[in-house]
């Protein structure tokens, strides 16, 4: 049991690290950033010849985003590995 509660504290630790983690991406002159709690954080146009053309924006943030969400997903994954790792019937014993 209290490999349990020592994997429990772990995991919190990762995921508090996790939040303070950020990662970006940039599509068509948009930059989307978030931590790897999956937290949108920032989106900034880079590029100012965008500005008149909505639909593109509109396109390049979702774009942006889902890039952006797809790195902290696998930074989170990473840091969770060594966690799961140790915990019975997730990778471990």
């Amino acid at each position: 049991m209290g490999d349990m509660y020592k994997l429990q504290k772990e995991a919190k630790k990762i995921k508090k690290e996790l939040g303070k983690i950020h990662v970006f991406a940039e599509s068509d002159g948009v930059k989307v950033t978030v931590n790897c709690e999956q937290e949108v954080l920032a989106v900034e146009i880079v590029d100012e010849a965008v500005l008149g053309q909505a639909k593109r924006i509109e396109k390049s943030m979702l774009d942006a985003t889902n890039r952006a969400m797809k790195k902290s997903q696998q930074v989170a994954a990473e840091k969770m590995k060594s966690v799961m790792g140790g915990m019975p019937g997730m990778g471990g014993q």
